[in-house]
Formats: C-alpha cells, sequence, structure tokens
C-alpha cells in the first residue's frame, strides 16, 4: 500500500516549465484544440448576446419586460433566471456533443 501523500509521478516545482520549451503539438491535437476554440469562441458569443438582449428588452420595450407572470414575477426575472440557466444547460450540452463528435472523428482518422 502506497504512503499517504506519496506520488505515481515526478514532482515539478510549479512555475518551472517554460512553454517555449515544450515540444510544439501534432497536427491532430492542434486542429482539435482550434476546433475546440471555435466551438468554445462561439457559443459564448452567443451566450453574450442573449444575456445582453436583457437590459436591451427592458430599455425598448419595457411593457413586456415588467409584464407580470407567474405569481408576480416579471419577464425580465423569469428569463434571467430560468431562461438563462437552460441555457447554460443547452450550452454545455451542445459544446459537449460537438466535443465528442470531433474527437470520434479524429480517432476515426487517426487509425
Amino acid at each position: 500500500m502506497a504512503e499517504v501523500g506519496s506520488h505515481d509521478y515526478e514532482y515539478v516545482e510549479a512555475g518551472t516549465i517554460d512553454v517555449k520549451d515544450l515540444p510544439p503539438l501534432d497536427a491532430t491535437t492542434n486542429k482539435i484544440m482550434k476546433d475546440e476554440f471555435t466551438t468554445g469562441f462561439s457559443l459564448t458569443v452567443f451566450y453574450f448576446i442573449l444575456i445582453f438582449s436583457i437590459p436591451v428588452m427592458n430599455w425598448f420595450a419595457p411593457e413586456l419586460a415588467f409584464k407580470k407572470i407567474l405569481g408576480g414575477m416579471t419577464v425580465t426575472w423569469f428569463v434571467t433566471t430560468v431562461v438563462m440557466m437552460v441555457m447554460a444547460f443547452i450550452i454545455a450540452y451542445v459544446h459537449t456533443t460537438l466535443y465528442e463528435k470531433r474527437l470520434k472523428k479524429y480517432e476515426t482518422l487517426n487509425k
């Protein structure tokens, strides 16, 4: 049985690895990372557009934004709480699904 606190790897103190000293990524990993960045950035932009649409709705459509629904909750509060939470889960699902498809595609190409 291993001792408490023992490691199965060589400990490297934080800050001692220079990124310039690392070998370049292989072409497949580089492509996956670029695709992953594009997906993440696109979903981030989409989410920010949704978030910033709330104050725009409040400013330009106050009759809709401050309409009471569901026991006195306004449309703005409903969108901010419920809809945005659902959107976060949908975005996470889309991101994960696209990532898994991308990995399968590259696994198939590398066989």
